[in-house]
């Protein structure tokens, strides 16, 4: 991993210098937005389509890409998104829609335990606001998408299926799902899991779960697309809570696209099937 980052952060900055090295047409615009809920500023990064500054009076769509574990807003030009998103439109398989990639640290992007850190509250109340107001976003649901890996697969899932009324569109790789959970700790990280109380509250990691929540809104789910997928070789065997929830939405009578791959839980899985996602998001929101 910490190799990984390393070279992730050898690309962001090589990026940094030279903007026209991953694209010609689109550009990322990393900033941050005050938050009174929490008290501090949160960073970000958008991905900004050539449209975006060719014609002014064009709304768009925007799909809210949340980062994993360990990561940060950066992860989109950690991952190499802005290059892969350029050459997705220039070959016609997604159309124009802005992506946004908030800094969320460990929060698993729920309001924690304790009540300390609202994070959800935040993303919710202040962050989507500001977003699609200062990017022209339609403010609307049917074109509004969320998706995210690993930590963000789940939170892009919770927020979902917590607010369908706010979202059109989901999607996740290799989401950190466990159906149940006992007390205890996930992956031998404490600090990681403070957002669920310290020591570890396992009714309030369920109470948050995609699959509590997919069960307490059932009839709304019917009207947002779905998609996730995990490796079969997952690190943290993901790949089981993915099939209960896939299960789970079947019983529901939920439609949703869910696929498991050859693959472990790393870069080079989540570079693989990102596209899957953007071009799912893109039909979904830009209706391409």
């Amino acid at each position: 991993m910490n190799k990984w980052r390393a070279a992730a952060a050898t690309f962001t900055f090589l990026i940094i210098l030279n903007p026209c090295a991953a694209s010609a047409s689109s550009r990322a615009e990393c900033n941050a937005v005050k938050s009174a809920i929490l008290g501090h500023s949160v960073r970000y990064c958008a991905l900004l389509p050539e449209s975006f500054d060719t014609d002014k009076a064009k709304r768009f769509a925007v799909l809210y890409q949340l980062h994993g574990l360990s990561d940060n807003e950066q992860s989109l030009l950690n991952l190499g998104v802005w290059s892969m998103v350029d050459q997705l439109r220039e070959k016609k398989q997604i159309g124009d829609f802005i992506v946004v990639t908030p800094a969320a640290g460990s929060t698993f992007y729920v309001n924690s335990r304790d009540g300390r850190v609202r994070y959800e509250d935040f993303f919710i109340k202040e962050f989507i606001p500001y977003i699609e107001h200062r990017y022209r976003g339609f403010g609307a649901r049917a074109r509004r998408g969320v998706g995210g890996i690993s930590m963000g697969g789940y939170g892009a899932l919770h927020y979902a299926f917590k607010y369908p009324q706010l979202f059109g569109a989901v999607s996740a790789h290799s989401a950190a799902l466990i159906e149940d959970i006992p007390d205890g700790t996930m992956f031998g990280d404490v600090e990681a899991l403070t957002p669920f109380g310290h020591p570890f509250d396992a009714a309030y990691w369920r109470s948050n779960a995609p699959f509590t929540l997919a069960r307490k809104s059932a009839a709304a789910l019917k009207y947002i697309k779905i998609y996730f997928d995990c490796g079969t070789n997952d690190d943290y065997d993901f790949e089981a809570g993915g099939q209960a929830l896939h299960d789970e939405l079947s019983k529901l009578g939920i439609a949703h696209e869910f696929h498991l791959y050859p693959g472990a839980h790393n870069l080079a899985y989540f570079a693989q099937h990102l596209p899957a996602s953007l071009e799912f998001q893109s039909r979904a929101l830009t209706h391409q």
